[in-house]
């Protein structure tokens, strides 16, 4: 089975028009995402519309969960004054923009989705979250540490955790054997659509591979395909730019 797995749209119509493009090429067996469909970008109502459409299934992020509530508090860990500030316009006006039925939809998503793979031998656990298995808004970065990255998976019972946030893409293997077998679990930030952070502006999604021989035991069994696409960066900049949300916004679409 072959599944698609996309996040952290942040508004950005024309990259999620362009990611439906890609991925129909792919003949992907399933689509999921795994949230933030909202902020920075002057489109939520549109992108909500287009996954609602296609009935793709949808986790929050933690930027939904905010905007679901009517919150002014988006769960987002800003670092400095400056970014505080244009976050607290970016959330002020999704929600001004967001329509009664987007806000429904976004506080009714669910905190994450499991797939169960009974294979021959054994099974896969497969989770997807926004953040963390522990919270929304909580940032596994590709330098974790390694043991608390494996007590995480280990906590949540995931052999395969897939997950956004951070906007930058990674696929870690670790080895939870206890030293007589070895017993693999990976850990995949498949990036974001609307809004990366790797210096690399094109969106970004990933294709699972699960077969019939996939386990724990063999580490290449799980197959992990990074796809970078292409779209119309300047539209979604210059939108960003003739309207009230910080100019600086659009700048970082173009650098990534």
């Amino acid at each position: 089975m072959k599944i698609a797995l996309f996040s952290d749209i942040h508004a950005n119509l024309p990259a999620l028009e362009a990611f439906f493009d890609d991925v129909g090429t792919r003949n992907a067996d399933a689509i999921y995402c795994l949230g933030d469909l909202v902020g920075y970008n002057v489109w939520p109502n549109e992108v909500i519309d287009e996954i609602r459409k296609r009935r793709i299934p949808a986790i929050a992020g933690n930027y939904d969960f905010g905007i679901g509530r009517n919150s002014d508090n988006c769960g987002c860990a800003y670092k400095t004054d400056e970014e505080k500030a244009m976050g607290k316009v970016s959330i002020a006006y999704t929600n001004e923009i967001i329509g009664d039925g987007q806000r429904a939809y976004l506080r009714t998503l669910p905190a994450h989705i499991r797939l169960v793979f009974r294979l021959n031998p054994g099974k896969l656990d497969v989770l997807l979250v926004h953040g963390s298995p522990r919270k929304v808004n909580e940032y596994l970065f590709e330098d974790r540490d390694q043991q608390s990255m494996m007590r995480i998976m280990e906590q949540a019972d995931a052999d395969i955790l897939c997950f956004g946030h951070t906007h930058k893409p990674y696929h870690r293997i670790l080895n939870s054997g206890n030293g007589r077998s070895d017993r693999y679990r990976h850990a995949v930030n498949i990036g974001s659509v609307g809004k990366p952070k790797d210096q690399d502006p094109r969106g970004c999604y990933v294709l699972l591979t699960i077969g019939e021989d996939s386990n724990t035991r063999d580490k290449e069994s799980v197959g992990v395909e990074f796809v970078r696409f292409e779209y119309d960066v300047e539209r979604a900049a210059k939108a960003v730019e003739a309207s009230p949300l910080p100019s600086a916004y659009g700048n970082m679409l173009r650098t990534g």
